[in-house]
């Protein structure tokens, strides 16, 4: 359900604005939406795995608010990101 470290790096590098960027909301997007998508696949599987509903939720509505964040700062980053990640609004 968790993502590789390596992918974890590869989305890291794809999506990083500088060198040593790793906590800027871009690249926090991406991760979130790499783990939602693997969390997604496991909950077609497991119907009945509340408590990783729960966390697929959360997880939804943390990358919504960092959207959010990015959409008040800046309109072409945001659908950069939407575009990039193939994320739907």
């Amino acid at each position: 359900m968790s993502i590789t470290l390596e992918r974890k790096t590869e989305v890291i590098k794809d999506n990083a604005t500088g060198k040593a960027d790793t906590g800027s909301p871009e690249v926090q997007i991406a991760i979130l939406t790499e783990r939602i998508t693997n969390l997604s696949n496991h909950m077609q599987e497991h119907k009945q795995d509340f408590h990783s509903r729960r966390g697929l939720l959360a997880m939804v509505a943390r990358r919504r608010k960092l959207l959010d964040y990015v959409r008040g700062k800046s309109e072409d980053r945001y659908q950069e990101i939407i575009k990039k990640n193939g994320i739907r609004r």
